[in-house]
């Protein structure tokens, strides 16, 4: 779990519950993980004691200075007598990680103080021929490999350091040697390296002394050099200033209407908006998720841009008033489009293909298959109408239509049974069974339909006929199988079992929300009601912590064999959408609102929502932050105030 992100688009910083740093993804938002997970330690030697931060005995409290992206942490060791406050940032327009440092001694005599910051970098992702060097030209350490350059260095300037071997035979690391409050490392090491350095103080009873400590990333040693300088020249505490002041300011802009809602929801609904953007590459990848933990279980990750992903969260930026982010994702899903017109099942934050587990390959028929969730592409489609009609911006959309729009529209609406009419079988938005699902047709319909609107804006009447019509053989072929009359509501799907034959799945999933939310059917029609009512009686959990499961008996991530599927963020947050899309008062809205106050109580200390909760023990669970947790929100609470604008 990561508890505390903070990032600029091309630098991302993650801190754990310990506040040890974790992550350092550098050039890319999720790709290079300079650590591999591994810590950088903190610790403080006090007159002959030491402990590092993360022991037991310290009280810490992670939070963000309130609507910026500046950590506020507060560390406290009563055994100790010290107090320690750090802000943490990473600058908007430059690649430098800064922290301030706060050390303060609550004891009533004298104090000698040193703090221990470790840096254990694993350059590209590899503990195999690094350099750690005290680099007399910038008065700084220096830790580089090819084109990866991380310098350090403190104001006041560090009073000691060392480098050394880590992870090799008997050596564990510095971060051993500055256990006795003294470093004894050389001046350079190559191969497994590490380094430390030491900040000294004296403090009077109840006083305190503050350092500034920073990380400048680059891809040579003049660049991180002149990274160095700008923050010498321009001071430490001007530079934290002046991102605090960024960061408020970008907040202000987005188009909040939630002001009146409660003080737990209109700070959920500002912190999300936030941590949304450290998800973000500046190349336009909007990243999952990004907590280098999950390969300890998985030996895989989140760090992936999945274009369903993407879709619902560049439509959430869209409905806060951040366009720009839109922009470079459907830039970037122009460039990465397959040539047939899909979207594979996931991409590098650089653009490139993903690991994946849909086969291309069917070996019963010994035959290709597409290896494809449909959803995702018809979803790229639906948010990019959906972004065209709040920013309407013809020209910058031509190049889009002609590469990507047609292209995805032509293969959504060739990709059809014939005899059906509904999609060919493709894999479901969960990744985990191949079929024709009703989610993934409820986007095909919206897709199409967006399609059809773009054709017409640009006179392309031919298409826009044949993409509507496709799009309404798609709902009344979902009528006609997908609704089960035996069962009174939607089925999840039709699965693909080899060969032709397609087996109901009358398993209900929260997914079938897509019935209404993508505008397929009226959130009246008796068909969704019925269908949403079976959410209700069968995937709330009725336990301490509440929330909706994704579907009956799921088992990912759950606790144990006997216990309840865990509730996740963003099928909780359907509901609502459910309860908001067929309000008549403001009673039904309450129901709505009762789910977003109870997303803002699952949040962690620090604002972060993580991908799941488990639904005794209220703990989250999987990943933190969950991109896709945080828009799903900010989709909802927009969705709330736009509905009560109506009564």
């Amino acid at each position: 779990m990561r508890d505390l992100p903070i990032g600029n688009g091309s630098l991302l910083i993650n801190f754990d519950d310990k506040y040890q740093l974790r992550d350092f993804y550098f050039p890319h938002v999720g790709q290079e993980n300079h650590t591999e997970g591994f810590p950088f330690r903190f610790g403080v030697w006090v007159d002959g004691q030491f402990s590092w931060i993360f022991a037991d005995g310290w009280l810490r409290e992670l939070k963000y200075l309130s609507d910026t992206l500046v950590t506020n942490v507060k560390l406290t060791s009563h055994h100790l007598g010290i107090e320690i406050v750090c802000n943490d940032a990473v600058m908007a327009a430059e690649n430098i990680f800064l922290r301030r440092i706060e050390v303060a001694n609550r004891f009533e005599t004298d104090r000698e103080v040193r703090l221990f910051l470790h840096h254990d970098f694993r350059i590209y992702e590899n503990q195999v021929g690094d350099t750690a060097f005290y680099d007399p030209d910038t008065l700084a350490l220096i830790h580089y490999k090819k084109h990866r350059y991380f310098l350090i260095n403190s104001a006041p300037h560090f009073d000691e350091f060392a480098t050394g071997r880590k992870a090799f035979r008997t050596s564990e690391g510095t971060w051993r040697d500055a256990e006795d409050g003294h470093l004894h490392g050389g001046a350079v090491t190559e191969g497994s390296v590490d380094s430390t350095i030491g900040l000294h103080c004296r403090l009077a009873p109840h006083a305190a002394h503050t350092f500034y400590y920073w990380i400048a990333a680059g891809t040579s040693h003049s660049e991180v050099a002149q990274l160095n300088t700008l923050v010498l020249d321009a001071a430490p505490q001007t530079l934290l200033r002046k991102t605090k002041e960024e960061w408020s300011g970008w907040l202000n802009k987005a188009e909040t209407g939630v002001e009146y809602l409660s003080s737990a929801v209109n700070q959920l609904y500002k912190r999300s908006l936030l941590i949304i953007t450290t998800q973000i590459d500046n190349r336009g990848a909007i990243i999952a998720a990004n907590d280098h933990d999950v390969t300890e279980r998985a030996t895989d990750h989140y760090s992936y841009m999945w274009p369903r992903d993407g879709a619902f969260i560049a439509n959430a930026l869209d409905a806060a008033g951040y366009p720009e982010y839109s922009r470079m994702f459907f830039k970037l899903c122009e460039r990465i489009v397959h040539p047939r017109g899909y979207f594979l099942q996931k991409y590098n934050p650089d653009g490139s293909v993903g690991s994946g587990w849909h086969s291309h390959w069917d070996k019963h028929e010994k035959m290709p298959m597409y290896p494809i969730q449909e959803d995702e592409t018809a979803l790229v489609l639906w948010a990019m109408w959906e972004h065209y009609q709040r920013f309407p911006d013809i020209e910058n959309l031509r190049d889009l239509y002609d590469n990507l729009v047609r292209r995805s529209a032509d293969f959504i609406a060739a990709f059809r049974d014939p005899l059906s009419g509904l999609p060919l079988p493709s894999w479901n938005l969960w990744e985990d069974r191949r079929g024709v699902h009703t989610f993934t047709c409820a986007t095909v319909v919206a897709g199409l339909r967006a399609g059809a609107n773009f054709a017409r804006l640009f006179e392309d009447h031919g298409r826009s006929e044949r993409y509507e019509k496709v799009a309404d053989e798609v709902a009344a072929a979902m009528r006609t199988h997908l609704y089960s009359e035996t069962e009174g509501r939607f089925l999840r799907g039709l699965l693909a079992n080899g060969g032709n034959e397609l087996v109901p799945d009358a398993t209900v999933d929260a997914s079938l929300f897509g019935t209404f939310y993508f505008g397929c059917f009226d959130p009246d029609d008796p068909m969704v009601l019925n269908t949403m009512r079976s959410v209700e009686e069968r995937l709330i959990n009725h336990s301490p912590f509440g929330g909706v499961m994704r579907f009956e008996s799921d088992n990912y991530m759950r606790s144990s064999d006997t216990a309840r599927p865990n509730s996740w963020i963003i099928t909780t947050l359907w509901l609502a959408e459910c309860y908001i899309a067929s309000a008549k008062n403001m009673e039904d809205m309450a129901k709505a609102l009762a789910i977003l106050e109870w997303t803002a109580n699952r949040a962690l200390p620090s604002g972060v929502l993580a991908e799941q909760i488990d639904p005794e023990t209220g703990e989250a669970v999987s990943v933190s932050p969950l991109t896709w947790s945080h828009s799903t929100f900010v989709a909802a609470v927009h969705s709330y105030t736009s509905k009560l604008k109506q009564f």
